[in-house]
């Protein structure tokens, strides 16, 4: 019913009990979940736990945050995607929230995900913090919009303004909400969903980070990414089965490597 587009449950915190983390994903109707990348040195623990779960995809790439770790090539990345398991490209994406100082080196790994999006035909998963005009740059920059060749992909974990939504949905992206859409300090965030096409938006939790309400400040897991849908269908007042149900079809729309798994 539901899918957990964006999660990490190869962190210690969920790892160390995932067979309890899948079982409550089950009780929570949530069928599928992606499980996201952000350095290459635990690629192959994100990799494991998608080949040991029929329900559970991977992605490669290096988070904007992780300075000291080894810096991919688009070949290198382009390579790894290759696996069945292996959806999207990413995270990836510019922080300027948690850096500073010459953040070069930033841009430029987000250059070499856009190049290896395009080659691989995997869509992106960005990330995007205190960096909006700069990511929508170079997204046009490096044609990852779907008109110029790209692959499309998905700004995870929305903060942004309407205005950032409207131009990542013109070069052809989805916009994912977390728990923080549930927060009563993200009024403005609230606005920005309930403009936010249904046919153009996906749900995450981003665990172990950023549980929703009722669960706020505790450790987050796939299963919760329910009350980010129940949430969302009440604020755009739509039934809560015509939101599970699209969001999940739009997943499943843009990673067609993840409907290649399931329809075998």
């Amino acid at each position: 019913m539901f899918i957990d587009s964006h999660c990490h449950i190869d962190f210690p915190e969920l790892a160390e009990r995932l067979p309890e983390i899948l079982d409550r994903m089950a009780d929570n109707k949530v069928t599928h979940a992606l499980c996201v990348c952000v350095d290459l040195p635990d690629f192959p623990k994100v990799l494991a736990v998608a080949e040991n779960h029929d329900n559970v995809f991977a992605s490669v790439g290096v988070h904007p945050d992780y300075e000291e770790t080894p810096e991919p090539d688009v070949d290198q990345l382009v390579s790894l995607s290759q696996h069945p398991k292996v959806v999207a490209i990413g995270e990836t994406g510019l922080d300027y929230y948690r850096l500073s100082g010459d953040l070069e080196w930033q841009r430029q790994r987000f250059r070499t995900h856009i190049r290896a999006s395009r080659a691989s035909g995997k869509p992106l998963i960005i990330h995007t913090r205190s960096a909006s005009e700069d990511t929508i740059r170079i997204m046009r920059e490096e044609g990852a919009g779907t008109a110029d060749g790209g692959a499309g992909g998905v700004m995870h974990c929305f903060t942004e303004s309407m205005e950032v939504a409207q131009a990542a949905m013109e070069l052809g992206f989805y916009i994912s909400f977390s728990g923080i859409v549930t927060f009563k300090s993200a009024k403005a965030l609230q606005e920005v969903a309930r403009a936010v096409p249904l046919e153009r938006m996906l749900i995450e939790t981003d665990s172990p980070y950023l549980a929703p309400v009722p669960y706020r400040g505790k450790t987050n897991e796939p299963g919760f990414v329910r009350h980010v849908g129940e949430f969302l269908a009440d604020l755009k007042g739509v039934p809560l089965e015509q939101l599970a149900r699209q969001t999940s079809e739009n997943f499943f729309r843009l990673f067609p490597a993840a409907q290649a798994v399931v329809h075998g």
